[in-house]
């Protein structure tokens, strides 16, 4: 705890703390709140975004059973690469997070007359793996900001809830005792000071 004057400045001082340490305080519960929720949720997205490719593996799987030669394999392959990542921006309690739009892929050479048609299957499950791939790693970059932002205000609001204000209270508490002492003994002594001076008069 820092060393206080006891003084009525000091006092005044204390009390403007104590005021606006107050009057954050709410707004700051109030977004520790909406993180703990848009937490949760990013949460549960990555879950969602997990119980999706798992769900795809076993169709790939149906798929990949169709492939007996490498060169059926290489052509699905070379038709399955990434030209982009198209993400966004948000902004969740005054923070920026990124958000997944699409995949862009670049254009497939496909024969559709000589190809057989679990290739086209097999293309579109990859193109949909790789899309949840990427989706999963700009919800995990989601969820570590807002768990970071929400670390960060819980922190602020146990500061402020546990130390700042009691502290201040203490001060103020302090402060005034001393004041009051002061006051008590100011006044003692300025009645002794005119009882003395009214004998000397007397």
């Amino acid at each position: 705890m820092a060393k206080i004057k006891f003084t009525k400045t000091e006092l005044k001082k204390q009390q403007d703390n104590k005021k606006q340490f107050e009057r954050f305080l709410p707004t700051l519960q109030l977004k520790k709140q909406q993180l703990q929720m848009e937490v949760r949720q990013s949460a549960e997205a990555l879950e969602e975004n997990l119980r999706e490719q798992e769900k795809l593996e076993k169709e790939l799987a149906v798929c990949i059973a169709f492939f007996g030669d490498g060169a059926v394999s290489e052509a699905v392959a070379s038709n399955v690469v990434v030209k982009e990542v198209v993400t966004g921006t948000a902004n969740i309690a005054g923070i920026n997070i990124p958000t997944f739009d699409h995949v862009e892929f670049e254009p497939g050479n496909i024969d559709l007359m000589t190809t057989d048609w679990y290739v086209d299957d097999a293309v579109a499950a990859l193109k949909s793996a790789a899309s949840l791939r990427e989706a999963r790693r700009v919800l995990q970059e989601q969820y570590e900001l807002l768990s970071a932002e929400l670390r960060t205000t819980s922190q602020r609001v146990n500061l402020f809830e546990k130390v700042k204000i009691p502290e201040c209270r203490e001060n103020i508490r302090k402060i005034g005792i001393y004041l009051g002492d002061m006051n008590t003994s100011s006044v003692a002594r300025s009645k002794i000071a005119k009882s003395k001076a009214e004998k000397r008069a007397s």
